[in-house]
C-alpha cells in the first residue's frame, strides 16, 4: 500500500513565533491521525523551531530546498548535513518556483535528489506543465522529462523512497485546480513512467501527490483517485484548521 502523505508549503512565508503558533495548533487538530503522513516545509529561519515545536507529535518538518553540497564555499545556501542536524526529515526539491525564478534544471534537481537520499533526507520532487504546455498537447511530455531528469541515475531502491509531486504550474496559486479527473490522468502517465524506469512494482510503491490549489472542499474528490496519493498543499496549508481538513480528508 502507498502512503498517503500530505504536505504544506509554506513558502516565504511565517516568522519563528507564527510558525510555533500555527503548529501548536495543527497539532492538537491532527492528534488521532495515524494512517496519513503530514509534512510542513517551513523556511529556514523557521526550521529549527518547528521541529522543537512538533517534537513527539505525527508531524515532520521538510525544508523547502537544499544545496547539494556537505558544506563549502557556498555563501547563502544551506546543506543536508545542516537539515539533518537540526532534525528535519524532508526536503522540497524542483518546486515551478525554483525552476521559474531560479533557472534550476533537471541536471541540478537530479544533483539534489541524489544528495538528498545520501543523507537520509525525503525529496518530494516537484514536476509540472505549465499552461501553454498543457494547452499544446505537451503535458505528458513535460512531465516525463522532469521525472526522468529528476531520478536519473536512481536505483529502484532509491528510487522508492522519493515523493512525486505533481504541480500543474496553472493551478498554483490562480485558484484554477484541474479536475480529478484530469488529475488522475496525469498522475496514472507519470506511474507509468515509473515503471518503464524502475519497473511496475517499484512504481506502485511510489506516492505522488498532487500540488495545484489542493484545499479542503476540494481535497476529498481529489484523493479518492486511485493515482493520487496525497497533497503538496500552498496557500492552504498557512492555516492550521484549512490543512488539518485537508489531512483528514486523506484518512
Amino acid at each position: 500500500m502507498r502512503k498517503t502523505i500530505i504536505a504544506g508549503n509554506w513558502k516565504m512565508n511565517k516568522t519563528n513565533a507564527d510558525a510555533v503558533a500555527m503548529l501548536t495548533e495543527l497539532k492538537a487538530a491532527v492528534a488521532g491521525v495515524e494512517n496519513v503522513g503530514i509534512v510542513i516545509g517551513a523556511p529556514f529561519t523557521a526550521l529549527s523551531d518547528a521541529v522543537k515545536a512538533v517534537a513527539g507529535s505525527n508531524i515532520k518538518i521538510a525544508a523547502e530546498n537544499m544545496y547539494p553540497k556537505a558544506s563549502g564555499a557556498y555563501t547563502g545556501e544551506v546543506s543536508p548535513e545542516m537539515l539533518k542536524a537540526i532534525g528535519v526529515e524532508y526536503v522540497i526539491l524542483g518546486h515551478s518556483e525554483r525552476r521559474e525564478y531560479f533557472h534550476e534544471t533537471d541536471a541540478f534537481i537530479n544533483e539534489k535528489v541524489k544528495c538528498a537520499l545520501a543523507y537520509g533526507l525525503t525529496p518530494i520532487l516537484c514536476v509540472g506543465e505549465k499552461l501553454e504546455d498543457r494547452e499544446a498537447g505537451r503535458t505528458d511530455f513535460v512531465n516525463e522529462t522532469q521525472v526522468k531528469g529528476g531520478l536519473a541515475g536512481l536505483t529502484k531502491e532509491e528510487a522508492v523512497k522519493v515523493v512525486i509531486a505533481y504541480e500543474p504550474v496553472w493551478a498554483i496559486g490562480t485558484g484554477k485546480t484541474a479536475t480529478p479527473e484530469i488529475a488522475e490522468e496525469t498522475h496514472k502517465a507519470i506511474r507509468k513512467v515509473l515503471a518503464e524506469m524502475f519497473g511496475a512494482e517499484a512504481a506502485e510503491e511510489i506516492t505522488i501527490q498532487y500540488g495545484g490549489s489542493m484545499k479542503a472542499d476540494n481535497a476529498k474528490d481529489l484523493l479518492a483517485q486511485a493515482d493520487i496519493d496525497g497533497g503538496l498543499v500552498g496557500g492552504a496549508s498557512l492555516e492550521a484548521e484549512s490543512f488539518a481538513k485537508i489531512v483528514k480528508a486523506g484518512m
